[in-house]
């Protein structure tokens, strides 16, 4: 089988039809059908049901795409890193991140990082949740990723520095004046939720955190993303929990919580990092540590998951 029929399957997929799939790959619908055709004859059998309105994976299709993808990815990104490598114009550099890290600690970044390689591109993937983005970065999606600390992750692995997860309040709120608050004393508040929360064994942890305080947190508001989240917490609807660098620029009052609840920030890749791909890393960790002022913390395994440290 060829890295080119794989492509083609990969393409089908993504777009749902073969005539969508044609037109983005420039050939004509006949051509890309005859090579689908001979990729199925050649595994031994159907990869794909055609259907009046698309298409869709059979058995062996659900199997078999998983490795097509990462095939036809790894290629891409051999292809991206060489151009990108030579400065050449046309080289890319995909980086896979979670929602929050996107507006908070990484633009400040990727523009300070383009201005220096001028001839790349930067292509940025957003994730909802660490499991999404260890998903897509096994698929291959990106060149290098940014989050919390991979579980059991194969590749290279780079402690940047531990993201701080603190209490953003109304600026009129009483617990601005405080240096800082117990988990314990927000009992009797209304919280700000967010689907993005941290997971624990299949329990949001800030449910977990509270349980250990002595209370159930009661929801006042609830939203998909933490920057509506800061918002809305800024904006007197509850308290809420998130990373301190996605509440610095808002109007609200930023409380660390005590203990302090810390999380380790790394960046991750299948293989090792090297050309734009390093010189970005390079970048991120000593714009993070200039940023925390903390030092580096000791390597562990795990997820991350926003427990408290110490």
């Amino acid at each position: 089988m060829s890295l080119r029929q794989m492509e083609y399957l990969v393409a089908v997929v993504e777009e749902a039809s073969f005539t969508h799939a044609a037109e983005l790959l420039g050939v004509t619908q006949s051509a890309l059908s005859h090579q689908i055709k001979a990729l199925e004859r050649e595994v031994g059998g159907a990869l794909l049901e055609r259907l009046p309105r698309g298409v869709r994976l059979t058995p062996m299709g659900r199997a078999f795409l998983p490795h097509a993808e990462f095939a036809v990815r790894s290629a891409r990104q051999a292809r991206r890193a060489a151009r990108a490598a030579a400065g050449a114009a046309g080289g890319e550099l995909h980086i896979a991140t979670l929602h929050a890290f996107a507006i908070g600690v990484l633009p400040e970044v990727l523009a300070r990082w383009r201005r220096g390689h001028g001839q790349v591109c930067l292509v940025v993937h957003e994730y909802a949740t660490g499991e999404e983005l260890r998903e897509r970065m096994e698929r291959g999606v990106a060149d290098v990723a940014v989050g919390h600390r991979p579980k059991a992750w194969q590749g290279p692995v780079v402690s940047l520095g531990e993201e701080e997860l603190v209490v953003v309040v109304e600026p009129d709120d009483p617990l601005a004046k405080q240096e800082s608050v117990r988990l314990a004393e927000l009992a009797d508040r209304d919280w700000v939720r967010c689907a993005l929360e941290p997971m624990v064994e299949g329990r949001r942890f800030l449910d977990l955190a509270c349980e250990q305080a002595g209370f159930t947190p009661r929801t006042g508001a609830h939203t998909e993303h933490t920057s509506t989240a800061v918002r809305l917490a800024a904006a007197g609807a509850g308290v809420l929990i998130a990373p301190a660098h996605v509440a610095a620029g808002y109007d609200c009052a930023v409380l660390p919580l005590d203990p302090p609840w810390r999380r380790e920030l790394t960046a991750f890749s299948r293989v090792e990092l090297t050309g734009a791909a390093a010189s970005f890393v390079g970048l991120l960790d000593r714009r993070w540590w200039g940023r925390t002022g903390k030092g580096r913390p000791a390597a562990h395994e795990g997820e991350g998951g926003g427990r408290p440290a110490g």
